[in-house]
């Protein structure tokens, strides 16, 4: 009986809470504006990870971190007077507008920290087209346990803005090197961060990876930026619908060694991504190779059985049989015509040629060998 009432209530309840999401307001991020729900369905979405700090927040953290570190005070005067200036009007959308607080934080580490000084000089270096062999030893810091908050903000802040540099510059494997170990939760782009990793991982064709990040970026579609959105949504599409071992999957493979090439990379990464190109394209054909096998052998017996133990079956496909049968056929009275069936030795060779140009080679075998035999008098025309 109790069970019974449970089950007869559940309509019921399910009904109050749609009732209740359809009336209640939510709260836009970044904004004092209330946006209604656009329906219920949104109430039960999973809520968002991470969230999106704003302007000033960011200004927050970077001058606590300036006043813990040592530097000239012309030197931090400076680097605080980036952070001096007004706030984006609140009518704004601010969560849309292109973001550059870390072109902005990068600006004040490096007025304040010559090794990222030095690191900015390395990236215009790899912008520039030149090789990336010298980060390895300008980033080593970033990567060294910190020892208090102040070095952690400014590795995370650092790591992030190094990672974005090198994807946009097809970087891949060196961006997502330095993104990888970031939380969305703790750095001051988090969008930017989603992005660029997922970007990373699409073309490196880690699915599975990518679209996981492409799902936690969209969990604020609302607020990223307009072209994070859009490029978004395709990236989760294509990684979606793509297939292992396709032909599609191979061919973005070979497209990224031709990158990796490009680049100078001619390392074992590379050639492993080689290997594997190989070893996909060998398995291709080997199994169109035995498609191609039990087509013929289901096809063997020949056009309406003439093979031995044909069951007069017609072939599934159309294609060109074998022709590899005795050659006899059915006598006809054709009437006794002087000269017919007799071509001439020039207009015979000709025929030939035609027959050896359209058709595969047993085909003229064939047509000489009955030629041969008219000629020994053991047919007749």
């Amino acid at each position: 009986m109790q069970c019974r009432f449970k089950v007869q209530a559940l309509p019921m309840l399910v009904a109050i809470v749609l009732v209740a999401a359809v009336e209640r307001p939510l709260v836009s991020v970044g904004s004092d504006s209330v946006r209604p729900v656009a329906n219920s369905a949104q109430e039960f979405q999973r809520q968002p990870t991470w969230s999106i700090p704003s302007r000033s927040e960011v200004g927050r953290q970077v001058l606590v971190w300036l006043d813990g570190v040592a530097a000239p005070p012309g030197k931090l005067a400076e680097a605080r007077a980036i952070w001096a200036e007004s706030e984006p009007s609140p009518s704004a959308d601010i969560a849309r507008m292109p973001a550059d607080i870390l072109d902005d934080v990068m600006s004040t580490c490096a007025i304040v920290d010559e090794r990222c000084a030095s690191l900015a000089l390395v990236m215009q270096g790899v912008g520039a087209g030149g090789g990336v062999a010298a980060l390895s030893g300008e980033c080593a810091w970033l990567n060294e346990p910190s020892t208090n908050g102040f070095n952690t903000f400014e590795q995370q802040a650092v790591k992030l803005w190094l990672g974005r540099e090198l994807v946009r510059h097809d970087r891949f494997d060196e961006g997502l090197a330095q993104l990888a170990d970031l939380d969305p939760a703790t750095v001051l782009d988090p969008a930017a961060l989603l992005f660029h990793r997922a970007a990373s991982q699409h073309w490196l064709l880690e699915s599975d990876a990518a679209i996981a990040s492409l799902e936690q970026l969209l969990e604020r579609a609302q607020e990223i930026p307009v072209r994070y959105e859009r490029v978004a949504r395709l990236l989760r599409a294509d990684m979606t619908s793509l297939e292992d071992e396709s032909l599609d999957h191979i061919a973005r493979r070979m497209r990224d060694v031709t990158r990796r090439l490009g680049l100078g990379r001619a390392g074992a990464q590379t050639r492993r991504v080689q290997d594997g190109v190989i070893e996909s394209l060998d398995k291709l054909i080997a199994a169109i190779e035995k498609q191609q096998q039990q087509q013929d052998q289901s096809g063997s017996g020949g056009v309406g059985g003439s093979g031995k133990g044909g069951t007069g079956k017609p072939m599934d496909d159309s294609r060109i049989a074998d022709g590899k049968g005795p050659g006899d056929v059915t006598r006809r009275d054709i009437g006794d015509t002087e000269g017919w069936g007799n071509l001439p030795p020039h207009k015979r060779e000709e025929a030939l040629q035609q027959i050896g140009r359209e058709f595969p080679a047993h085909y003229r075998e064939a047509i000489e060998h009955y030629f041969k035999r008219l000629a020994a008098g053991n047919e007749s025309p």
